[in-house]
């Protein structure tokens, strides 16, 4: 089976993933799921007040935990009463590791229609139509989108680095001169900036600033704008109580309000990113709208959003950790990257300290806290010492911020510990980080037919410059990848897709698909 593998946002639509097994649950307990929704209209509103208002959600899901003696248990979640009233607030929450893997599982796991749980926002707000992270597994244009997006990701890895550090550049140079000016400087608002030119500029091959300077300047000011009114009924902003339970979780916000924004995006996509609708449409059978909505979606609130989270997680847990971590992790990017030029894939894999300060913090702040998934039909979900019954139907939702500190898993789970993933003992404790798709190592279950593979092995060979090593960085090591850069592709009518193979190669026969 070939498989590409890769780096990309906490937040993309992936390949399906087949998820790390739950135990084996034939000796343990059956138990009944505990707890109750409470009578109606008065659970689902206390509960809401308590998630939002009372108690915040960390707080929420624990104190039912120790209420119930239990990580699995029934509870009631936003958005409710009043004016939710085809939202059914019911969930089983699941907040260990073995509870929280079944949810990844589709063959006992449902998602359509469930993104944010039993609430889903207007179609209006993605032109009309159900974008893939909307659309169960076994609905037709999900894989069609599945595919497409894993193929933008895969041909935009070739630009990512040079993108991301001229984006990079301006940022820094913003926030240097807001603090030279002021003394001070708000860095989310730079670094949303870059995160959309660069998101652009790598996923869509188009510059913002070629466009118009409006959506170079607030691009990223427009994608908030839209994410925001999507989910502002089921997140917590902080804001004065009661006022925020009031106005802002009551009710949904119509798409009018964001209506000129999301058109200016559209029509930025429509004009500017052709070559890649173009691939959309011609070779993953998409239509032209279903193209650009799935990518303004793709960018907008996967990468965007998830980014717009994670990254200052990232710097801020950067500057609370004492000054050895920052000069370990210093010492290892200057070590193994002399200058940004030698950057790529197979450098930063050659940095194992720097991916486990990143997977420590996918861990300890998850970007995406929440996951759901329908029951596709009767089973047994298995916790770590019990069994419970779940019907057909019954929505699941794993609190992640709680279940990545399973302390049946990760030793002293409540402390940000950088070198965590770090030896044989930390690639274990991989087949337990969740990304909000599915554990880290997570395969893929595709496998893609002679013609994929062909375009995948002309995607890896650039006449110019031979062989694209990046795409091979997850399979070989560095002196592999050396030799492979020596040889050039030969095709010859008389061999099968299969058998299009390295010139020079010992064997003769040293195909792609035999390599991978």
């Amino acid at each position: 089976m070939l498989t590409i593998s890769t780096m990309s946002a906490p937040n993309p639509i992936p390949t399906t993933i087949t998820p790390t097994p739950p135990p084996s649950g034939g000796n343990l307990p059956l138990r009944s799921i505990p707890g109750s929704y409470g009578l109606p209209l008065l659970g689902p509103i206390g509960d809401r007040l308590n998630y939002f208002w009372f108690q915040g959600q960390d707080t929420f899901f624990k104190k039912k935990r120790e209420k119930h003696n239990s990580s699995v248990f029934r509870t009631n979640i936003p958005p409710c009463f009043p004016f939710f009233v085809d939202v059914n607030p019911k969930v089983i929450a699941v907040l260990d590791v073995p509870s929280f893997s079944h949810l990844f599982d589709m063959n006992i796991i449902e998602k359509k229609d469930i993104l944010v749980g039993d609430y889903m926002p207007s179609t209006k707000f993605t032109g009309d139509m159900r974008v893939g992270v909307y659309l169960d597994t076994a609905e037709e244009k999900h894989a069609k989108i599945k595919n497409f997006t894993t193929d933008i990701l895969r041909k935009s890895s070739g630009v990512w680095v040079s993108s991301l550090i001229s984006n990079l550049e301006i940022m820094w140079n913003t926030v240097e001169q807001s603090i030279s000016k002021d003394g001070n400087a708000n860095v989310l608002n730079p670094l949303q900036k870059c995160l959309f030119n660069f998101l652009a500029q790598g996923m869509l091959r188009a510059d913002p600033a070629n466009y118009s300077p409006e959506l170079a300047e607030t691009g990223h000011v427009m994608i908030d704008k839209w994410l925001a009114i999507q989910l502002l009924p089921i997140v917590n902003i902080n804001l004065f109580q009661p006022l925020e339970e009031i106005f802002l979780h009551s009710w949904t916000y119509p798409f009018f309000l964001v209506k000129g924004d999301y058109n200016k995006l559209v029509s930025f996509v429509s004009k500017e990113a052709q070559e890649v609708i173009q691939r959309g449409k011609t070779e993953f059978g998409l239509t032209e709208q279903e193209a650009i909505h799935n990518l303004l979606f793709i960018i907008g609130f996967n990468a965007f959003g998830g980014f717009s989270r994670f990254l200052p997680a990232l710097v801020n847990n950067l500057g609370l950790n004492n000054s050895e971590i920052q000069n370990t992790l210093r010492k290892e990017v200057r070590e193994k990257c002399t200058s940004p030029s030698l950057l790529s894939f197979s450098a930063v894999q050659d940095m194992p300290n720097v991916a486990s300060f990143v997977y420590e913090t996918l861990r300890f702040q998850p970007p995406v806290p929440l996951q759901f998934g329908r029951a596709r039909k009767d089973f047994e979900l298995q916790t770590h010492d019990t069994r419970f019954a779940v019907k057909k139907g019954e929505l699941l939702c794993g609190y992640q911020t709680i279940v990545m500190r399973d302390p049946k898993i990760f030793d002293d789970p409540e402390t940000f510990v950088p070198d965590r993933f770090t030896g044989d003992k930390g690639a274990e404790l991989l087949n337990y980080l969740f990304w909000s798709n599915g554990p880290q190592t997570g395969k893929s279950d595709a496998n893609p037919p002679n013609s994929s593979l062909e375009r995948m092995v002309r995607e890896m060979w650039d006449p110019n410059r031979g062989w694209i090593f990046e795409y091979f960085a997850d399979y070989f090591p560095g002196d592999v990848l050396k030799n492979i850069m020596s040889h050039e592709l030969i095709e010859d009518e008389d061999y099968s897709i299969d058998n299009i193979f390295w010139n020079g190669s010992s064997s003769g026969g040293f195909t792609i698909n035999s390599a991978m």
